[in-house]
């Protein structure tokens, strides 16, 4: 029988949240930086009980990363930052040494009582302080230990460090991005985002579930989840990925426009830039119609969608003066009326004011201890029956290291007093 555990808790004074999808499930998360905390944070969001393992006094990398350290209310620094922000709210953390041996142990009796265990360290690190997976398995037969790494447990790569640079480069990620060689400022480009890390963190929030599910329906016992940052974004080249593996079409740099559909890109309209796609013949005619050059939809050039990629320059050169003729508003307006896809290029100022964004609950507004009221994304997935309404900011360094020690382990008084005194928390 699947087992039942205790309600998820995570509040400094230990209340229980509303019911959830995943009450009851306790994680121990010892990653840092983005990908591993990503997936714990959609755990926690979904109810699940997750306690943050950080150093003491220096905490999650990702606590100084990804912009200026925030300011409480009377302008003195905070060890949080941006990037820490983004991907651990709902959790609690203790600040634990995991380098002592008496930190070794609290981790494995924490494990014992846990569901499942996030870790991001360098391959074997965890295994010379008996805290791998073969290790704790041992401990707690029924655990789902989750490790997420550059390379992977195994292969010539897997000793290497990267951060997500490294995997956007190797994965043929930043070959597909930007413009061509033959354009100015062509050449492989970046994503502008840390894109890598949350592929893979939403991978590993896949595969715990799967696991859980599996252990709790096919006979109880946990497993071990192998997890690469390489592997993952690989994964996620989609149609270029494909194209290669089938075809041996190898990736090609577009810029501001779709290699697999003609017209799909940026054109400047009167009084801004417009994002339109017509990817069928269909919609493709309605745009010209609109624009006012149906002729261009009858040019045998451009009748037909392979056509139309055959000759994409001299598409892009007809249409584009009667993109310039167009009030930009209107445009959409006539677009969105004949069901072609359009859209303006939003800042992140306009794209969490857009009226859809704002009906969607894409910002959710939360209290910090010490920094005050900010918003911060909202989790994307909507539950009809378990909704996620619990928002807890990300917790402070430490905030609740005591309170998990009595809750789960039944320290005393005396005992975290002891390991205060000798610095293992």
């Amino acid at each position: 029988a699947p087992k039942v555990l205790s309600p998820a808790v995570r509040s400094t004074e230990g209340s229980p949240v509303s019911a959830s999808a995943l009450q009851g499930v306790r994680v121990l998360d010892l990653s840092r930086i983005l990908a591993g905390p990503v997936a714990a944070q959609l755990l926690a969001d979904c109810g699940a009980d997750v306690i943050k393992v950080e150093r003491p006094e220096e905490g999650d990398d990702a606590r100084r990363l990804g912009g200026a350290p925030l300011r409480n209310a009377k302008g003195e620094p905070l060890n949080t930052a941006p990037m820490f922000l983004c991907a651990n709210r709902n959790k609690r953390s203790i600040a634990l040494d995991i380098a002592r041996p008496e930190g070794q142990e609290l981790i494995r009796r924490l494990a014992a009582k846990s569901d499942v265990l996030i870790e991001n360290y360098k391959t074997g690190d965890l295994a010379r302080h008996g805290l791998d997976y073969a290790s704790l398995s041992v401990v707690n037969p029924r655990l789902v230990y989750c490790s997420i790494t550059g390379f992977g447990q195994t292969g010539p790569y897997a000793s290497r460090v990267g951060f997500d640079p490294v995997f956007q480069a190797m994965s043929g990620l930043m070959s597909a991005t930007g413009l061509p060689d033959d354009v100015p400022g062509g050449g492989p480009m970046r994503v502008g985002v840390p894109i890598a890390d949350y592929i893979c963190g939403v991978y590993a929030y896949g595969a715990i579930l799967t696991a859980l599910y599996h252990r709790d329906n096919g006979g109880g016992a946990g497993q071990h989840i192998d997890l690469a940052l390489l592997d993952t974004t690989l994964a996620a080249m989609s149609s270029a990925g494909a194209n290669f593996l089938v075809n041996g079409i190898p990736e090609t740099r577009n810029g501001m426009e779709s290699a697999t559909t003609v017209p799909s890109r940026i054109f400047d309209c009167a009084d801004g830039k417009l994002q339109i796609s017509a990817p069928n013949d269909e919609m493709f005619r309605r745009l010209c119609a609109i624009l006012g050059c149906s002729n261009l939809a009858r040019d045998l050039r451009f009748e037909t969608k392979s056509a139309r990629l055959r000759h994409r320059q001299a598409l892009t050169e007809a249409l584009a003066p009667n993109f310039l003729r167009q009030p930009r508003a209107a445009l959409i307006a006539a677009l969105e009326e004949a069901k072609v896809p359009c859209a303006p290029i939003h800042t992140l100022s306009d794209a969490y004011a857009d009226p859809q964004v704002m009906h969607r609950g894409g910002a959710v507004t939360v209290t910090h201890p010490a920094i005050g009221s900010f918003r911060m994304a909202a989790n994307p997935i909507k539950f009809s029956r378990t909704p996620i309404g619990a928002y807890d900011a990300p917790p402070l360094l430490g905030e609740h290291t005591e309170h998990v020690l009595r809750e789960i382990l039944d320290l005393s008084d005396v005992e975290i007093a002891d390991l205060k005194d000798r610095h293992v928390i």
